[in-house]
């Protein structure tokens, strides 16, 4: 599989493991790695940070698919069948039909950025 099919795949993964995570048929430890891997995608916050040349993206390169492939081995391949098929649904055109998860993650850069402003105005 090359980088380009890894990607492809994880554009499917990601959204599959959200939806594993509230399956109710998903073990309690593949529920755990499931919560802990979507943190992270969705996470504005990286343990290496973007601005360090090649370290920065090779953290979301490297960490992102470990954490996807090892929650997808705890999850029972048909729970994850299926969500891989929803997960398929949620794109339409390339942008996700519902917009509205992102959200959480606009609501924190908000708050950032407005805390940063307050402290900059004292």
């Amino acid at each position: 599989m090359n980088l380009r099919q890894r990607a492809e795949s994880l554009k499917t993964d990601v959204p599959a493991v959200f939806l594993a995570l509230k399956d109710k048929r998903t073990p309690a430890l593949a529920k755990l790695f499931a919560a802990l891997t979507v943190a992270y995608a969705l996470s504005p916050v990286d343990l290496v940070p973007d601005f360090i040349p090649v370290l920065g993206y090779l953290d979301d390169v490297i960490i992102l698919p470990a954490l996807v492939a090892l929650t997808v081995r705890f999850i029972p391949k048909e729970i994850m069948t299926s969500c891989r098929e929803k997960s398929k649904e949620m794109w339409h055109d390339g942008k996700p039909k519902k917009w509205y998860y992102a959200l959480p993650v606009v609501l924190f850069w908000v708050v950032i950025a407005l805390l940063i402003l307050k402290l900059i105005i004292k």
